[in-house]
């Protein structure tokens, strides 16, 4: 049965192609999900269309991510907590205390806290750097400076 698919199935192909698949993947899988169509005439146009707004959406989205990072680029975030003598942090400097801080610098969109990457929260004093993927093309870093509170 012959299928254009409307988004990238790993094992089968990219978006916009035509493949030979069996009737019962195409009639169980792929058409109730809206992962592909039929291939006719018509559907191969509709593709075509849905693949244009897809790549303007995408054009538009790098543009912004863009703008965004321009906002952030070089940003500084001074943080103090609690520390021992050895400087560990009592606490730790998660994703949130991270968003919040930038959220806070004046920028003038709403960072989602998912676009800052910390693979695990910051215990130590110290100086890191922190990426936050504002789409997924554009990615920038913010330095994170961790300081001990002095009692």
């Amino acid at each position: 049965m012959k299928l254009i698919l409307r988004e990238t199935v790993a094992t089968l192909g990219r978006a916009g192609e035509v493949v030979n698949v069996k009737p019962g993947y195409a009639r169980n899988y792929l058409l109730p999900r809206g992962l592909a169509y039929m291939a006719s005439a018509a559907n191969v146009e509709r593709i075509e269309e849905e693949a244009r707004r897809r790549e303007e959406r995408a054009r538009r989205n790098y543009l912004e991510g863009n703008r965004q990072a321009a906002q952030i680029e070089g940003l500084v975030l001074n943080v103090v907590a609690k520390a021992g003598s050895e400087g560990q942090l009592f606490g730790s400097v998660n994703v949130k205390d991270i968003q919040e801080r930038v959220q806070q610098s004046g920028i003038d969109f709403e960072l989602d806290r998912r676009a800052v990457v910390l693979s695990e929260p910051i215990k130590a004093v110290g100086e890191h750097l922190v990426p936050i993927r504002l789409q997924p093309d554009v990615e920038v870093e913010v330095r994170v400076v961790v300081e001990a509170e002095e009692d």
